[in-house]
């Protein structure tokens, strides 16, 4: 498929027609947007707007969008807005109505069949499945030591996968002796011919060795064998690089724009 024919299938399964990420999830379309609404540690906000959607209906739709997740308690959500998205101007009138704009990402996909699903761990690490409470632990370690982020929504949406919908999940940690240096996710969407890598972040002081390629790797060897046809990423500007090299292309940007109605 050419990089566009991939992107309107992108857009048709992952966006429009999305399904719920996790338990006590429920995804609806209202208007002229795809929405997520869960629980307050739970991933809350707008997917897809209609290609045709007008200056004049995008700002009724931004406002009954921050009516609806303040009525439900919703402390912070998040609208996806994707450089392909209309209508022009979408980013300001989302700024204007107090959305904040954090750093854009790439949209990268790759055919499964045409990446590598083995790759050598430096000496000493070893990958582990996250199966249990003890597993979400080392992965949550994992992330905050490597993003310097709290890791309390992953523990939850991470056990909650695992407790509810374990076939459409999969977690892995590496390990270097007892130490956790990284860890990854990946989502798999039934009815769809995508799954979705999250994470990969590593510790400082094991970056560079190669960690993070075969955590792609090894994720791409269970898709294969899944039946899976693509992989999705939406990359930072420290891994794009990188998943080009691997064989994956970039299809688009996508700016996550948080509406926080608490400090």
């Amino acid at each position: 498929m050419e990089p566009d024919e991939t992107l309107a299938l992108f857009d048709q399964e992952m966006r429009e027609h999305a399904r719920p990420d996790g338990p006590g999830t429920r995804v609806e379309r209202v208007g002229d947007v795809v929405r997520q609404t869960g629980g307050a540690d739970d991933w809350n906000g707008v997917v897809w707007t209609a290609p045709d959607l007008s200056p004049c209906r995008a700002e009724s739709e931004i406002a009954a969008q921050v009516e609806h997740f303040a009525a439900h308690g919703i402390a912070e959500f998040e609208w996806k807005l994707y450089a392909h998205d209309g209508p022009e101007g979408l980013g300001g009138l989302l700024a204007a109505a107090g959305f904040e704009p954090e750093p854009p990402e790439t949209l990268l996909v790759a055919r499964v069949e045409d990446l590598a699903t083995t790759s050598e761990l430096p000496e000493g690490v070893r990958l582990r499945d996250v199966t249990d409470a003890e597993g979400v632990e080392l992965m949550v370690r994992a992330h905050e030591l490597a993003f310097g982020t709290d890791g309390s929504r992953l523990r939850h949406q991470t056990l909650a996968r695992l407790t509810d919908a374990p076939d459409t999940f999969i977690a892995v940690v590496a390990m270097a002796g007892d130490e956790p240096v990284s860890s990854a996710r990946m989502e798999m969407h039934p009815g769809t011919g995508f799954a979705g890598l999250w994470g990969g972040g590593t510790t400082a002081p094991w970056r560079g060795r190669g960690i993070y390629r075969a955590l792609i790797a090894h994720r791409a060897g269970i898709a294969a064998r899944l039946g899976h046809r693509f992989l999705q990423v939406d990359a930072t500007d420290q891994s794009a690089p990188i998943l080009g090299r691997l064989g994956f292309t970039a299809l688009s940007t996508t700016t996550p724009y948080v509406y926080r109605t608490a400090p």
